[in-house]
């Protein structure tokens, strides 16, 4: 399956606010209920496995939408007794506004509206730089840039979490946007992100490209995932 290269999904636009936090809520529900949110967390908590307990844990999600992911971050350490602090990077505004208003109860949260080519933030301040179903959205020469950058700013490890790219995988969320109930947006931009997605070995040009030889790529078919994990 060839990928779908310069295909704009409605997420990549400007679109009325109750849409997009509509859109953001779906992303959410289905990260749950199907696995991605889960992935991502267990190589938060791998990382911190190995970091000191009273050492606070520092962690930057790249295009981190309304920060859905950042508060089960938080969730997790508060119930795992460990401190931490997440950066939710993101560069639509209306996404920032959604995401400052949905962790605002979350003061080990921040939201900062940046571009993911280039991340304001000093080389290695974090221990954990996580983009989850951001890259595809990037085409080559950006998401080599917004890798390069991920890695700058990290001192441990970076995660990509992101869609597999194969016809089980566009058959998978296919289904799932059209018998779930999901708003029109969801519907549309769903299979479009699988077409979007970058196989293994295409990430492992754009890793290598961004200047990171040590990358391994994890596959889960049937969650229709892949997990890229650099150091």
């Amino acid at each position: 399956m060839r990928r779908a290269e310069g295909a704009r999904e409605y997420l990549d636009g400007r679109v009325p606010p109750a849409d997009l936090a509509a859109s953001l809520g779906d992303l959410d529900r289905l990260n749950a209920w199907f696995g991605g949110h889960a992935l991502s967390l267990a190589r938060v908590r791998r990382v911190a496995a190995r970091a000191p307990r009273e050492r606070t844990l520092r962690i930057v999600d790249v295009g981190g939408g309304d920060g859905a992911f950042a508060r089960r971050v938080v969730r997790w350490a508060r119930r795992a007794g460990r401190r931490v602090r997440v950066l939710v990077v993101d560069n639509d505004a209306e996404t920032a506004r959604l995401a400052i208003a949905a962790c605002a109860a979350y003061p080990d949260i921040a939201v900062l509206r940046a571009d993911a080519t280039a991340l304001p933030l000093a080389a290695g301040a974090a221990d954990v730089v996580h983009a989850g179903l951001t890259l595809h959205h990037l085409e080559p020469e950006a998401a080599v840039s917004a890798l390069r950058e991920m890695r700058r700013a990290c001192r441990g490890r970076v995660v990509v979490n992101d869609l597999a790219r194969t016809p089980l995988a566009l058959g998978l969320v296919w289904l799932a946007t059209r018998l779930l109930p999901v708003h029109p947006m969801s519907r549309h931009d769903g299979p479009l992100s699988v077409r979007r997605a970058y196989a293994p070995s295409e990430l492992g040009d754009l890793f290598g490209a961004a200047g990171v030889t040590r990358a391994t790529v994890t596959r889960y078919p049937w969650l229709a995932r892949l997990v890229v994990e650099a150091t």
